[in-house]
Protein backbone atom coordinates (compact mmCIF):
# COMPACT_ATOMS: atom_id res chain seq x y z
CA UNK A 1 0.00 0.00 0.00
CA UNK A 2 2.71 2.56 1.05
CA UNK A 3 4.35 1.98 -2.44
CA UNK A 4 1.38 2.50 -4.58
CA UNK A 5 0.36 5.33 -6.58
CA UNK A 6 -2.92 5.56 -4.80
CA UNK A 7 -0.78 6.05 -1.21
CA UNK A 8 1.32 9.35 -2.92
CA UNK A 9 -1.69 10.71 -4.55
CA UNK A 10 -3.61 10.47 -1.43
CA UNK A 11 -0.64 12.19 0.58
CA UNK A 12 -0.23 14.97 -2.00
CA UNK A 13 -4.40 15.43 -1.67
CA UNK A 14 -3.58 15.71 1.95
CA UNK A 15 -0.71 18.97 1.41
CA UNK A 16 -3.26 20.55 -0.85
CA UNK A 17 -5.94 20.23 1.70
CA UNK A 18 -3.53 21.43 4.38
CA UNK A 19 -2.94 24.79 2.14
CA UNK A 20 -6.55 25.39 1.23
CA UNK A 21 -7.92 25.00 4.34
CA UNK A 22 -4.65 27.26 5.75
CA UNK A 23 -6.14 30.46 3.38
CA UNK A 24 -9.51 30.76 5.54
CA UNK A 25 -7.16 30.32 8.80
CA UNK A 26 -5.57 33.59 7.52
CA UNK A 27 -8.77 34.89 6.37
CA UNK A 28 -10.43 34.40 10.18
CA UNK A 29 -7.66 35.44 12.10
CA UNK A 30 -6.47 38.49 10.43
CA UNK A 31 -8.01 40.74 13.01
CA UNK A 32 -5.38 39.16 15.56
CA UNK A 33 -1.75 40.51 16.79
CA UNK A 34 1.27 39.13 15.02
CA UNK A 35 1.96 37.66 17.74
CA UNK A 36 -1.05 35.65 18.28
CA UNK A 37 -1.09 35.16 14.34
CA UNK A 38 2.63 33.51 14.17
CA UNK A 39 1.33 31.02 17.42
CA UNK A 40 -1.88 30.15 15.09
CA UNK A 41 0.21 29.62 12.05
CA UNK A 42 3.08 27.60 13.87
CA UNK A 43 0.90 25.31 15.86
CA UNK A 44 -1.39 24.39 12.67
CA UNK A 45 1.48 23.87 10.15
CA UNK A 46 3.66 22.16 12.55
CA UNK A 47 0.91 20.02 13.29
CA UNK A 48 -0.23 19.11 9.84
CA UNK A 49 3.29 18.35 8.83
CA UNK A 50 3.92 16.29 12.08
CA UNK A 51 0.57 14.33 10.47
CA UNK A 52 2.06 13.60 7.75
CA UNK A 53 5.58 12.59 8.43
CA UNK A 54 3.98 10.03 10.85
CA UNK A 55 1.39 8.84 8.05
CA UNK A 56 4.15 8.31 5.94
CA UNK A 57 6.66 6.38 8.30
CA UNK A 58 3.30 4.86 9.84
CA UNK A 59 4.10 1.50 7.77
CA UNK A 60 8.32 1.20 8.56
CA UNK A 61 7.22 1.49 12.86
CA UNK A 62 7.81 -1.68 13.99
CA UNK A 63 4.60 -2.20 16.18
CA UNK A 64 4.02 -5.68 18.21
CA UNK A 65 1.55 -7.70 17.42
CA UNK A 66 0.07 -6.55 20.71
CA UNK A 67 0.50 -2.70 19.56
CA UNK A 68 -1.69 -3.06 16.55
CA UNK A 69 -4.34 -0.82 18.87
CA UNK A 70 -1.29 1.86 19.08
CA UNK A 71 -1.12 1.92 15.60
CA UNK A 72 -4.85 2.15 14.40
CA UNK A 73 -5.17 4.89 17.07
CA UNK A 74 -2.35 7.19 15.77
CA UNK A 75 -3.85 6.35 12.25
CA UNK A 76 -7.44 7.34 13.13
CA UNK A 77 -6.47 10.47 15.07
CA UNK A 78 -4.54 11.46 11.54
CA UNK A 79 -7.61 10.21 9.51
CA UNK A 80 -9.77 12.34 11.82
CA UNK A 81 -7.92 15.29 11.32
CA UNK A 82 -7.95 14.79 7.39
CA UNK A 83 -11.72 14.58 7.76
CA UNK A 84 -12.34 17.33 9.82
CA UNK A 85 -10.06 19.27 7.30
CA UNK A 86 -12.38 18.06 4.40
CA UNK A 87 -15.32 18.68 6.22
CA UNK A 88 -14.85 22.21 6.67
CA UNK A 89 -13.00 22.90 3.36
CA UNK A 90 -16.57 22.03 1.74
CA UNK A 91 -18.14 25.21 3.20
CA UNK A 92 -14.79 27.06 1.99
CA UNK A 93 -15.66 25.76 -1.24
CA UNK A 94 -18.97 27.19 -1.24
CA UNK A 95 -17.96 30.76 -0.07
CA UNK A 96 -15.11 30.28 -3.16
CA UNK A 97 -17.86 29.65 -5.65
CA UNK A 98 -20.05 32.31 -4.04
CA UNK A 99 -16.78 34.58 -4.73
CA UNK A 100 -16.21 33.16 -8.26
CA UNK A 101 -19.59 33.68 -9.30
CA UNK A 102 -19.83 37.50 -7.74
CA UNK A 103 -16.65 38.77 -9.22
CA UNK A 104 -17.37 37.31 -12.69
CA UNK A 105 -20.98 38.81 -12.66
CA UNK A 106 -18.76 41.86 -11.51
CA UNK A 107 -16.95 42.29 -14.02
CA UNK A 108 -19.22 41.72 -16.64
CA UNK A 109 -22.19 43.78 -15.50
CA UNK A 110 -21.10 46.17 -13.50
CA UNK A 111 -17.76 47.16 -14.14
CA UNK A 112 -17.08 50.65 -14.09
CA UNK A 113 -13.60 52.73 -14.73
CA UNK A 114 -11.17 53.40 -11.40
CA UNK A 115 -9.63 56.15 -10.48
CA UNK A 116 -5.79 55.53 -10.81
CA UNK A 117 -4.24 53.45 -8.22
CA UNK A 118 -7.83 52.10 -6.86
CA UNK A 119 -8.21 48.58 -5.42
CA UNK A 120 -11.78 48.98 -4.95
CA UNK A 121 -13.71 45.43 -6.11
CA UNK A 122 -10.90 43.83 -6.88
CA UNK A 123 -11.09 41.77 -4.05
CA UNK A 124 -14.63 39.90 -2.47
CA UNK A 125 -13.68 39.14 1.07
CA UNK A 126 -14.44 35.52 2.28
CA UNK A 127 -18.09 35.03 4.36
CA UNK A 128 -16.92 35.05 7.89
CA UNK A 129 -20.21 32.82 8.88
CA UNK A 130 -19.15 30.22 6.07
CA UNK A 131 -15.58 30.66 6.99
CA UNK A 132 -16.83 29.91 10.85
CA UNK A 133 -19.14 27.10 9.91
CA UNK A 134 -16.66 25.27 8.28
CA UNK A 135 -14.38 25.65 10.82
CA UNK A 136 -17.47 24.19 13.87
CA UNK A 137 -18.37 21.72 11.50
CA UNK A 138 -15.04 20.02 11.15
CA UNK A 139 -14.04 20.68 14.74
CA UNK A 140 -17.50 18.49 15.71
CA UNK A 141 -16.43 15.76 13.38
CA UNK A 142 -12.80 15.70 14.90
CA UNK A 143 -14.35 15.96 18.39
CA UNK A 144 -16.77 13.34 17.55
CA UNK A 145 -14.41 11.00 16.20
CA UNK A 146 -12.31 11.50 19.27
CA UNK A 147 -15.18 11.04 21.49
CA UNK A 148 -16.22 7.62 19.62
CA UNK A 149 -12.84 5.88 21.17
CA UNK A 150 -14.44 5.76 24.68
CA UNK A 151 -17.56 3.91 22.92
CA UNK A 152 -16.01 0.83 22.28
CA UNK A 153 -16.86 -1.32 24.65
CA UNK A 154 -19.75 0.24 25.53
CA UNK A 155 -21.69 -2.87 24.94
CA UNK A 156 -25.47 -2.57 24.45
CA UNK A 157 -27.86 -5.57 24.29
CA UNK A 158 -30.68 -5.18 21.55
CA UNK A 159 -33.81 -7.54 22.32
CA UNK A 160 -35.56 -8.89 18.97
CA UNK A 161 -38.57 -10.42 19.41
CA UNK A 162 -39.60 -13.01 16.41
CA UNK A 163 -42.98 -14.51 15.38
CA UNK A 164 -43.00 -17.31 13.28
CA UNK A 165 -46.52 -19.81 12.12
CA UNK A 166 -44.18 -22.84 11.12
CA UNK A 167 -41.90 -22.86 14.73
CA UNK A 168 -42.65 -26.15 16.34
CA UNK A 169 -44.08 -25.96 19.94
CA UNK A 170 -41.51 -27.29 21.67
CA UNK A 171 -38.64 -24.20 20.41
CA UNK A 172 -41.30 -21.40 21.29
CA UNK A 173 -39.93 -19.17 23.37
CA UNK A 174 -36.30 -20.06 22.57
CA UNK A 175 -34.13 -17.74 23.19
CA UNK A 176 -30.78 -16.80 21.26
CA UNK A 177 -27.96 -14.90 21.92
CA UNK A 178 -26.24 -13.45 18.67
CA UNK A 179 -22.45 -12.08 18.91
CA UNK A 180 -20.54 -11.40 15.66
CA UNK A 181 -17.33 -9.82 14.53
CA UNK A 182 -15.45 -10.26 17.75
CA UNK A 183 -11.96 -9.26 16.07
CA UNK A 184 -10.44 -10.14 19.38
CA UNK A 185 -6.91 -8.76 17.82
CA UNK A 186 -8.00 -5.20 18.00
CA UNK A 187 -8.94 -5.46 21.77
CA UNK A 188 -6.46 -3.94 24.77
CA UNK A 189 -8.77 -4.39 27.63
CA UNK A 190 -9.50 -7.15 28.87
CA UNK A 191 -11.59 -6.21 31.58
CA UNK A 192 -13.80 -4.22 29.39
CA UNK A 193 -13.84 -6.95 27.38
CA UNK A 194 -15.30 -9.80 30.38
CA UNK A 195 -18.22 -7.06 30.77
CA UNK A 196 -19.32 -7.90 27.67
CA UNK A 197 -19.05 -11.65 28.41
CA UNK A 198 -20.78 -10.84 31.84
CA UNK A 199 -23.72 -9.52 29.79
CA UNK A 200 -24.15 -12.39 27.41
CA UNK A 201 -23.96 -14.81 30.84
CA UNK A 202 -26.36 -12.93 32.94
CA UNK A 203 -29.22 -13.21 29.60
CA UNK A 204 -29.26 -17.01 30.00
CA UNK A 205 -29.39 -17.87 26.74
CA UNK A 206 -30.37 -21.23 25.54
CA UNK A 207 -28.36 -21.37 22.42
CA UNK A 208 -25.41 -19.01 21.98
CA UNK A 209 -24.39 -18.23 17.94
CA UNK A 210 -21.47 -16.43 16.82
CA UNK A 211 -21.41 -15.49 13.41
CA UNK A 212 -17.74 -14.61 12.44
CA UNK A 213 -14.78 -12.72 12.53
CA UNK A 214 -13.34 -14.16 15.90
CA UNK A 215 -9.77 -12.09 15.01
CA UNK A 216 -8.64 -9.77 12.67
CA UNK A 217 -5.98 -12.12 10.87
CA UNK A 218 -4.11 -14.54 12.94
CA UNK A 219 -5.21 -17.28 15.31
CA UNK A 220 -2.41 -16.16 17.72
CA UNK A 221 -4.78 -13.02 18.51
CA UNK A 222 -6.99 -15.12 20.67
CA UNK A 223 -4.48 -16.16 22.79
CA UNK A 224 -4.82 -13.53 25.84
CA UNK A 225 -8.81 -13.85 25.43
CA UNK A 226 -9.43 -17.61 25.94
CA UNK A 227 -10.19 -18.08 29.45
CA UNK A 228 -12.84 -14.57 28.56
CA UNK A 229 -15.09 -16.30 25.88
CA UNK A 230 -14.68 -19.84 27.18
CA UNK A 231 -17.11 -18.79 29.78
CA UNK A 232 -19.87 -18.38 26.71
CA UNK A 233 -22.12 -21.31 27.67
CA UNK A 234 -25.38 -22.43 26.90
CA UNK A 235 -27.63 -25.61 27.43
CA UNK A 236 -28.57 -26.04 23.52
CA UNK A 237 -25.21 -24.88 22.09
CA UNK A 238 -22.62 -22.58 21.55
CA UNK A 239 -21.98 -22.90 17.51
CA UNK A 240 -19.78 -20.59 15.29
CA UNK A 241 -19.40 -20.11 11.49
CA UNK A 242 -16.07 -18.15 9.75
CA UNK A 243 -15.95 -14.45 8.83
CA UNK A 244 -13.95 -13.40 6.21
CA UNK A 245 -11.28 -12.50 8.17
CA UNK A 246 -10.72 -15.50 9.64
CA UNK A 247 -9.30 -16.70 7.01
CA UNK A 248 -6.38 -15.03 6.93
CA UNK A 249 -6.55 -13.40 3.33
CA UNK A 250 -5.52 -9.69 4.52
CA UNK A 251 -1.96 -10.37 5.81
CA UNK A 252 1.22 -11.86 3.88
CA UNK A 253 2.03 -15.43 4.82
CA UNK A 254 5.40 -16.72 3.91
CA UNK A 255 3.88 -19.95 2.10
CA UNK A 256 0.57 -21.88 1.59
CA UNK A 257 0.86 -23.92 4.22
CA UNK A 258 1.79 -21.29 6.81
CA UNK A 259 -1.75 -19.96 6.07
CA UNK A 260 -3.40 -23.40 6.51
CA UNK A 261 -1.67 -23.66 9.48
CA UNK A 262 -3.19 -20.79 10.92
CA UNK A 263 -6.56 -21.55 9.59
CA UNK A 264 -6.24 -24.66 11.25
CA UNK A 265 -5.28 -23.55 14.48
CA UNK A 266 -8.41 -21.02 14.49
CA UNK A 267 -10.74 -24.40 13.68
CA UNK A 268 -9.10 -25.75 17.08
CA UNK A 269 -9.39 -22.21 19.14
CA UNK A 270 -13.09 -22.58 18.37
CA UNK A 271 -13.02 -26.50 20.03
CA UNK A 272 -11.50 -24.95 22.93
CA UNK A 273 -13.95 -22.69 23.64
CA UNK A 274 -16.66 -25.35 23.45
CA UNK A 275 -18.26 -23.68 20.05
CA UNK A 276 -19.47 -26.07 17.18
CA UNK A 277 -17.79 -24.20 14.22
CA UNK A 278 -20.06 -25.08 11.40
CA UNK A 279 -18.13 -25.34 7.87
CA UNK A 280 -20.67 -25.85 5.41
CA UNK A 281 -23.09 -28.02 7.31
CA UNK A 282 -26.07 -28.26 9.46
CA UNK A 283 -27.14 -29.82 12.63
CA UNK A 284 -30.19 -30.54 13.91
CA UNK A 285 -31.56 -29.38 17.36
CA UNK A 286 -34.08 -31.40 19.12
CA UNK A 287 -36.32 -30.48 22.11
CA UNK A 288 -38.64 -32.94 23.62
CA UNK A 289 -40.01 -34.55 20.31
CA UNK A 290 -39.90 -31.49 18.04
CA UNK A 291 -36.42 -30.88 15.67
CA UNK A 292 -35.75 -27.62 13.92
CA UNK A 293 -32.42 -27.19 11.37
CA UNK A 294 -29.13 -25.01 12.44
CA UNK A 295 -27.47 -24.40 9.39
CA UNK A 296 -23.69 -22.58 9.06
CA UNK A 297 -22.41 -21.62 5.73
CA UNK A 298 -18.73 -20.51 5.21
CA UNK A 299 -18.31 -16.61 4.02
CA UNK A 300 -20.14 -16.08 0.65
CA UNK A 301 -20.69 -12.59 -0.12
CA UNK A 302 -22.78 -10.40 -3.48
CA UNK A 303 -19.76 -7.89 -3.22
CA UNK A 304 -16.98 -9.15 -6.03
CA UNK A 305 -14.27 -8.28 -3.79
CA UNK A 306 -14.49 -11.16 -1.20
CA UNK A 307 -13.59 -14.48 -2.01
CA UNK A 308 -16.16 -17.16 -1.65
CA UNK A 309 -15.84 -20.00 0.49
CA UNK A 310 -19.59 -20.68 1.57
CA UNK A 311 -21.70 -23.55 -0.06
CA UNK A 312 -25.03 -23.61 0.98
CA UNK A 313 -26.00 -26.34 -0.82
CA UNK A 314 -23.90 -28.27 0.77
CA UNK A 315 -24.98 -26.92 4.34
CA UNK A 316 -28.46 -27.30 3.36
CA UNK A 317 -28.67 -30.53 1.78
CA UNK A 318 -30.27 -33.23 4.22
CA UNK A 319 -32.67 -30.34 6.35
CA UNK A 320 -35.21 -30.05 3.57
CA UNK A 321 -37.66 -32.27 5.87
CA UNK A 322 -36.90 -29.91 8.93
CA UNK A 323 -40.06 -27.70 9.54
CA UNK A 324 -37.69 -24.91 10.13
CA UNK A 325 -34.49 -23.61 9.26
CA UNK A 326 -31.76 -21.06 11.35
CA UNK A 327 -29.16 -20.03 8.71
CA UNK A 328 -26.05 -18.26 10.34
CA UNK A 329 -23.93 -16.52 7.22
CA UNK A 330 -21.07 -14.09 8.01
CA UNK A 331 -22.34 -11.50 4.83
CA UNK A 332 -25.60 -10.27 4.64
CA UNK A 333 -25.63 -9.24 1.23
CA UNK A 334 -25.60 -13.50 0.90
CA UNK A 335 -29.41 -13.34 1.83
CA UNK A 336 -30.82 -11.56 -1.24
CA UNK A 337 -28.23 -12.81 -3.47
CA UNK A 338 -28.73 -16.70 -2.83
CA UNK A 339 -30.76 -17.39 0.33
CA UNK A 340 -34.47 -15.14 -0.61
CA UNK A 341 -34.14 -16.54 -4.52
CA UNK A 342 -33.48 -20.07 -3.79
CA UNK A 343 -33.90 -21.28 -0.29
CA UNK A 344 -37.56 -19.79 0.66
CA UNK A 345 -37.44 -22.25 3.06
CA UNK A 346 -35.11 -21.22 5.22
CA UNK A 347 -36.95 -18.70 8.04
CA UNK A 348 -33.93 -17.02 9.44
CA UNK A 349 -30.81 -15.78 8.44
CA UNK A 350 -28.19 -14.25 11.06
CA UNK A 351 -25.12 -12.18 9.98
CA UNK A 352 -22.86 -9.62 10.91
CA UNK A 353 -19.88 -8.10 9.07
CA UNK A 354 -20.84 -4.66 8.24
CA UNK A 355 -20.16 -3.10 12.29
CA UNK A 356 -22.58 -0.56 11.40
CA UNK A 357 -19.00 1.34 10.23
CA UNK A 358 -19.10 2.01 13.75
CA UNK A 359 -20.24 5.41 12.68
CA UNK A 360 -23.69 6.41 12.21
CA UNK A 361 -26.74 7.16 13.98
CA UNK A 362 -29.29 5.01 15.28
CA UNK A 363 -32.34 6.37 17.29
CA UNK A 364 -35.99 4.66 17.84
CA UNK A 365 -37.80 4.91 14.19
CA UNK A 366 -34.40 6.38 12.08
CA UNK A 367 -31.05 4.62 11.50
CA UNK A 368 -27.88 5.80 8.73
CA UNK A 369 -24.42 5.10 8.42
CA UNK A 370 -22.50 5.78 5.14
CA UNK A 371 -21.88 1.70 5.04
CA UNK A 372 -25.93 1.51 4.05
CA UNK A 373 -24.56 2.31 0.62
CA UNK A 374 -22.91 -0.22 0.51
CA UNK A 375 -25.06 -2.66 2.03
CA UNK A 376 -28.87 -2.43 1.91
CA UNK A 377 -29.35 -4.56 4.74
CA UNK A 378 -26.40 -3.13 7.75
CA UNK A 379 -28.02 -3.58 10.96
CA UNK A 380 -30.97 -4.98 12.26
CA UNK A 381 -34.11 -6.70 11.03
CA UNK A 382 -35.23 -7.12 7.84
CA UNK A 383 -38.28 -9.47 6.53
CA UNK A 384 -39.14 -10.93 3.11
CA UNK A 385 -41.88 -12.76 1.50
CA UNK A 386 -41.08 -15.30 -0.66
CA UNK A 387 -43.59 -17.04 -3.17
CA UNK A 388 -43.35 -20.49 -3.09
CA UNK A 389 -44.37 -22.34 -6.13
CA UNK A 390 -47.65 -24.63 -6.06
CA UNK A 391 -47.87 -26.21 -9.38
CA UNK A 392 -47.37 -23.75 -12.02
CA UNK A 393 -48.18 -21.05 -9.92
CA UNK A 394 -46.71 -18.96 -7.67
CA UNK A 395 -47.86 -18.91 -3.68
CA UNK A 396 -47.00 -16.37 -0.95
CA UNK A 397 -45.81 -17.96 1.96
CA UNK A 398 -48.00 -17.89 5.01
CA UNK A 399 -45.38 -16.05 6.87
CA UNK A 400 -41.76 -14.56 6.08
CA UNK A 401 -37.99 -14.81 5.95
CA UNK A 402 -36.46 -12.93 8.23
CA UNK A 403 -32.60 -11.40 8.55
CA UNK A 404 -31.09 -10.20 11.53
CA UNK A 405 -28.09 -8.10 11.03
CA UNK A 406 -25.43 -8.07 14.31
CA UNK A 407 -23.52 -4.29 14.07
CA UNK A 408 -20.96 -6.27 15.92
CA UNK A 409 -18.87 -7.04 19.29
CA UNK A 410 -15.43 -5.62 18.51
CA UNK A 411 -14.27 -3.33 16.49
CA UNK A 412 -11.70 -2.86 13.33
CA UNK A 413 -9.35 -0.28 11.82
CA UNK A 414 -10.55 2.14 13.53
CA UNK A 415 -10.54 2.27 17.34
CA UNK A 416 -13.87 3.21 18.48
CA UNK A 417 -17.84 3.68 17.40
CA UNK A 418 -19.59 6.77 17.15
CA UNK A 419 -23.71 6.21 16.77
CA UNK A 420 -23.47 2.33 16.27
CA UNK A 421 -22.58 0.55 19.60
CA UNK A 422 -21.46 -2.71 19.72
CA UNK A 423 -23.85 -5.14 20.35
CA UNK A 424 -24.82 -8.23 22.19
CA UNK A 425 -28.59 -9.21 20.50
CA UNK A 426 -31.03 -11.49 22.19
CA UNK A 427 -33.81 -13.13 19.80
CA UNK A 428 -36.98 -14.57 21.40
CA UNK A 429 -38.57 -17.10 18.72
CA UNK A 430 -42.48 -17.40 19.31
Amino acid sequence: MRNSPFWWILIGFMVLLDIYFFQALKSLSSGASGRTRTIIYTGYWGLSITAIVILIALPYIPFGRHSSIARNTIFAVIAGLFLAKLVASLFFLVDDIRRGIQWVAGKLFFSKPKEEGSTEGERISRSVFLSWAGMLAGAGIFGTLIHGFGNKYRYQVKRVSLSFNNLPAAFKGLKIVQISDIHSGSFSDKKAVMKGVQKIINEKPDLILFTGDLVNNRAIEMEDYMDVFDKLIAPVGVYSIFGNHDYGDYVHWESPEEKKANLDKLKAIHAALGWRLLLNEHVVLEKRDDKIALIGVENVSAKSWFRKYGDLNKAYSGSESLPFKILMSHDPSHWKAEVCESYPDIDLVLAGHTHGMQFGVEIPGFKWSPVQYLYKEWSGLYENTPLIKNGSSPTIRAGSQKLYVNSGYGFLGYPGRVGILPEITVLELS
